[in-house]
């Protein structure tokens, strides 16, 4: 299938690795022209290196940390001068700290706010002006299953991506009839590095060893195995598409089946 994305300006945030890097190479594959983010200027140019040797779309970096309080505005003025615009906005982020509901730290929600949340609006809400303009536009956000069904031990995250859900869809409502859909792509667990991480702080936290934590959550998927980034990013190239024009403000699960809710 033709995604009809060729020529198309992606800013894909957080892709020097994991969900980001994925999502950025399958949709350079469809000849989108990718404008990729990170904290590391190292593994930006690596990646775009290895994408570019590879032909169709064009892939360009930005070294840029989302705490810092020019963020979005640095992301705008790059993607005007690499990319002329953007067309296609994939809003990736790290995740915050494993923790548990009743530990929170006002502190540390409120830094995490700011990044996962504000910056992600406040990017949004800027591009969008071209996109309605244009007639064309894709804003997918990257959040989690935690969403739908809260994941034990990740307060942090079930909080601050669930405030994202009712943005999405409130945002999704007022733009539709000008071309511009708003998703969410919700991972299960994918096999990232974030995910080892969070494998790890799981088995030190209970003292069982690491393998055991994830032979426990492969057996709670109903497809019994993590998933592999190509296949999220496959998902994610199909969303921001030309052919995915009448899916709009919608939750999108890629997760092997582990939400139990329908």
């Amino acid at each position: 299938m033709d995604l009809e994305i060729e020529g198309r300006r992606a800013l894909v945030l957080a892709s020097s690795r994991g969900l980001g890097l994925a999502i950025a190479e399958a949709l350079a594959a469809e000849g989108a022209n990718v404008l990729l983010c990170g904290r590391s200027a190292e593994k930006l140019r690596a990646n775009v290196e290895a994408i570019n040797a590879r032909g169709r779309g064009r892939a360009e970096y930005v070294a840029a940390d989302l705490a810092d309080a020019g963020f979005v505005e640095l992301m705008l003025e790059t993607a005007d001068v690499k990319l002329g615009g953007i067309d296609i906005l994939v809003n990736n982020t790290g995740g915050p700290p494993p923790g548990g509901a009743a530990d929170l730290s006002i502190g540390v929600l409120e830094s995490q706010f700011q990044m996962m949340v504000m910056r992600v609006i406040d990017l949004s809400t800027r591009a969008l002006p071209a996109m309605r303009q244009a007639g064309f536009g894709r804003i997918l956000t990257v959040g989690s299953s935690g969403v739908i069904q809260p994941i034990p031990n990740l307060a942090y995250s079930n909080t601050l991506r669930s405030a994202l859900v009712g943005w999405t869809k409130s945002l999704s409502n007022e733009v539709a009839a000008d071309g511009v859909t708003v998703n969410m792509l919700l991972p299960g667990r994918i096999q990232t590095e974030r995910v080892e991480e969070l494998d790890a702080a799981n088995a030190k936290r209970t003292g069982k060893p690491v393998e055991a934590i994830r032979e426990a959550a492969r057996l709670s998927i109903p497809a019994k195995r993590y998933g592999d980034v190509e296949e999220f990013a496959a998902v994610a190239a199909f969303l921001v598409s030309a052919r995915a024009a009448y899916l709009t403000g919608s939750l999108i699960r890629c997760d092997g089946g582990a939400i139990r809710s329908v």
